[in-house]
C-alpha cells in the first residue's frame, strides 16, 4: 500500500466506466452511508440479471478472509475484484471479455495515467486489469472501522446485559472483535431444492451443502436487509432466525448491544467518500 494506490483505488472505487455500459461502479453497491453495503435484497447487474445475495458491508474487509459468503478460495482483495468485474454468475459489471476496454476507458484520461504513473512506477504506469486490482484492494483496506461505542467503552446498563447474552449465545461464531468466527456453518437444514446451496457450490462436499461464511457484525444496524440472501428485513427476526427464545426486555438489549456496533464516523468520513478532485481538478 502506498498513498498514491490508495488516491487511485478510491478514485476507481467510484467509477462506473468499470462497467460494460457505464452505470455501475463498486461504490453503487457498496454505499458509504450503509457502511458500504446497500439496502436491497440484492443488487441486479448491468445485464438486469438478479443478484443472489445480500450486498455484504465493506468495514475492516483487510482482516475478513476468506473474503465471500460461499468462496474459500475467495482469499486476496486483489482477486476478489474480478468476481464483480468479470464474473458470470450473475453477471455484474459485465466486463467478462472486454478487459482490454478497461486500459482504453482509462487511458483516455490524462489524469488517471499522471494517477497509475504515480501508483506503479514499477509497472511504468502500466494501466490493466492487475494494477486497477491492486489500487481498488488498497483502498480497501482503508475502510477500517474502530470508533464504535463498542470500541470506545461507552456501554450503558441496557448494552452491557445486551453483551451479555450475546457472549452466551452467540459469541461461539460471532467472536472476536470483528463478531465473526471467518468459518462457515448451517443454519437451516441443508435442502437441495434450494438455488444456493452455499459452500457446496465450490467443495461438492455433502456436509457443506447449505453453509455461509459467519458474516461481521461491525456496523450491522446499517447493513440492512440480513441473511446471505437478504431475506431477513429486521434485526429482530434475524436474532429469532438463530432459534433462540428470548423476553421483550431481552431482544431489546440484544438490539441496544448492535446498536453499539455501529461507527457513525466510518460511514461520513471523508478519506472514504466520492472524492471531488483529482490531479488538481475537479472531477
Amino acid at each position: 500500500m502506498t498513498a498514491a494506490k490508495v488516491k487511485l483505488g478510491r478514485r476507481l472505487f467510484y467509477d462506473a466506466d468499470l462497467s460494460a455500459d457505464g452505470t455501475m461502479a463498486c461504490a453503487t453497491c457498496h454505499e458509504q452511508h450503509r457502511a458500504f453495503s446497500e439496502g436491497n435484497t440484492s443488487h441486479p447487474g448491468v445485464t438486469g440479471e438478479a443478484g443472489r445475495r445480500n450486498v455484504p458491508g465493506l468495514a475492516n474487509v483487510g482482516w475478513l478472509v476468506p473474503l465471500t459468503f460461499a468462496d474459500p478460495r475467495q482469499t486476496t482483495l486483489e482477486a476478489q475484484v474480478a468476481t464483480p468485474l468479470l464474473g458470470t454468475h450473475p453477471v455484474e459489471m459485465g466486463m467478462k471479455g472486454r478487459e482490454g476496454e478497461i486500459a482504453a476507458r482509462l487511458g483516455r484520461d490524462p489524469c488517471y495515467r499522471t494517477m497509475f504513473a504515480r501508483a506503479f512506477p514499477e509497472a511504468r504506469g502500466a494501466i490493466d486489469l492487475g494494477t486497477v486490482s491492486k489500487a481498488i484492494a488498497a483502498f480497501e483496506r482503508t475502510l477500517v472501522s474502530r470508533g464504535s461505542p463498542f470500541d470506545r467503552g461507552a456501554l450503558s446498563a441496557q448494552v452491557q446485559a445486551g453483551k451479555a447474552l450475546f457472549d452466551r449465545d452467540c459469541a461461539s461464531c460471532h467472536a472476536g472483535a470483528l463478531q465473526t468466527d471467518l468459518a462457515y456453518h448451517h443454519l437451516a437444514p441443508a435442502d437441495p431444492k434450494l438455488a444456493d446451496q452455499g459452500l457446496f457450490e465450490n467443495t461438492e462436499r455433502e456436509n457443506d451443502r447449505g453453509q455461509f461464511r459467519t458474516p461481521s457484525l461491525r456496523n450491522v444496524t446499517l447493513t440492512g436487509p440480513w441473511w446471505h440472501d437478504g431475506s431477513e428485513k429486521t434485526l429482530e427476526g434475524a436474532i429469532a432466525r438463530h432459534g433462540k427464545t428470548y423476553s421483550t426486555a431481552e431482544i431489546a438489549s440484544m438490539r441496544a448491544f448492535l446498536d453499539a456496533l455501529a461507527d457513525p464516523e466510518f460511514t461520513r468520513r471523508a478519506s472514504l467518500s466520492l472524492p471531488s478532485r483529482a490531479c488538481g481538478k475537479a472531477l
